[in-house]
């Protein structure tokens, strides 16, 4: 089953305009969706296209590399290699999983100077960087990040026509009514229980129960440990992993290594928490110190909070330590039922949103005064010279004490506030309420 992707319109923008000149590198966690999204395209786009699976590729076709110097060579192996003959200016070779085979990302640079076809790269979890010391990285490579489906297309895969109507709403700042809102917030429950990851939504567009997609998941994160375990065989990279949901539990103003490993925090650490980052399987989210000023001019690299890349990942990777996760947990999370400590699942999904829309995290703390205790806004978002705030609530909009205090501090830097709940949409004291399910529209892609 193939879904429509929004990646795919920025691959025709490359083709149109950029394909002579560069290859392109898909990036992402792995299935998200990148092998599927490049073949599709090369089926609908070029008259033939060659696959290489780097992680999945015979002695034949590895030994075609050793004549990339010596291209008409080079093409002619590969061509009867894998029976497709390339049509010159209309074929597109894709190397899938390029950061297992460096010598072919090295090649790009000769491959794509040559000029008869067109490249297409994708990489994943083991770091691409870990992969390509001593050789020459193609200059002559762009990238598009990977992510989870966001809201909107799940929606597009699941047959849900509301999505237009959720901006009209928004745009009129008018209250959805009691009875709409709870429906619609119970749609955005679905995504959060479902998740982005292709093979789980396909589960559910199938009719497959909550406990079969549960499990769909569960391989998907056992994929991803097996990944970190080659990276780090002593496990610390599954423990700093593992470790997301209960920081967040607690609600701390960072993320701790030392907690995640149980150990003081060492320089290996650190690099092994850039191998996880750079595994796209988590968002990371930094402290901004002034928004006074650019907030990415200000981030402060030993402040900073972890989640998930999917917030359907997060669910079942709170109850990994079950064999199975019983179906009512489903229905807790469906029916707003679940326990107030797992209300930060509703800011990982906010985490998510933005993230796929090419936006980096941030999020300020401040010390009260005379106190032990800090403000926090959970997300700012640069808008121009202006920033817009963002506090995320679980179910009502209760108290928001920190983004009034941050109004008052920031008032001439702030663009909007915004506090994010299951509520109707309101506005009181300069702040917009709106239901979580509007916060795609609440910034523009980039």
């Amino acid at each position: 089953m193939y879904f429509r992707r929004k990646a795919y319109d920025k691959l025709l923008e490359w083709k149109s305009k950029y394909a002579d000149q560069y290859s392109i590198l898909l990036e992402g966690a792995r299935r998200v969706g990148k092998s599927t999204i490049a073949e599709q395209f090369a089926i609908n786009e070029y008259e033939s296209y060659i696959l290489i699976d780097f992680a999945n590729v015979s002695d034949t076709i590895i030994s075609c590399f050793d004549d990339v110097y010596d291209l008409d060579l080079f093409f002619l192996r590969l061509q009867a290699a894998t029976g497709v003959t390339l049509v010159l200016h209309k074929s597109v070779i894709i190397f899938d999983e390029i950061q297992l085979f460096p010598k072919a990302r090295q090649a790009i640079k000769y491959l794509v100077k040559d000029g008869r076809y067109h490249y297409i790269e994708t990489g994943s979890l083991i770091s691409i960087k870990k992969n390509v010391k001593g050789i020459l990285i193609p200059s002559e490579e762009k990238k598009i990040s990977i992510y989870p489906m966001d809201y909107e297309e799940f929606m597009w895969a699941t047959g849900n026509n509301n999505y237009e109507l959720l901006r009209k709403l928004y745009e009129s700042k008018k209250e959805v009514g009691q009875q709409i809102n709870r429906k619609l917030m119970r749609d955005f429950r679905i995504y959060m229980a479902v998740g982005g990851m292709p093979q789980a939504v396909q589960a559910y567009v199938e009719g497959k129960n909550f406990s079969e997609i549960d499990k769909v998941k569960r391989t998907i994160l056992s994929l991803y440990e097996e990944d970190f375990k080659k990276i780090d065989s002593s496990g610390r990279i599954t423990s700093m992993f593992h470790s997301i949901p209960t920081q967040l539990c607690k609600d701390t103003k960072k993320y701790s290594l030392s907690e995640a490993t149980g150990k003081r925090k060492s320089k290996k650490d650190e690099e092994l928490l850039y191998d996880l980052i750079d595994s796209k399987t988590v968002l990371v989210s930094y402290n901004s110190t002034d928004p006074r000023v650019s907030i990415s001019m200000t981030k402060d690299l030993r402040s900073y909070k972890m989640y998930i890349c999917d917030t359907g990942l997060f669910v079942t990777l709170l109850f990994m330590d079950r064999p199975e996760v019983e179906s009512n947990i489903y229905s807790k999370l469906l029916s707003d039922k679940l326990p107030a400590n797992l209300g930060y699942l509703y800011e990982n999904a906010v985490a998510q949103v933005l993230a796929s829309m090419d936006r980096e995290l941030y999020y300020h703390t401040w010390k009260k005064p005379y106190s032990t205790h800090y403000y926090e806004i959970d997300f700012l978002v640069s808008n121009k010279d202006k920033v817009s705030v963002i506090e995320v609530k679980s179910s009502g909009t209760g108290k928001h004490e920190s983004i009034l205090k941050f109004r008052e501090k920031y008032s001439k830097n702030i663009k909007d506030a915004y506090v994010l709940s299951q509520k109707d949409v309101s506005k009181k004291e300069g702040i917009d309420f709106l239901p979580i399910y509007m916060a795609p529209f609440i910034v523009t892609q980039r």
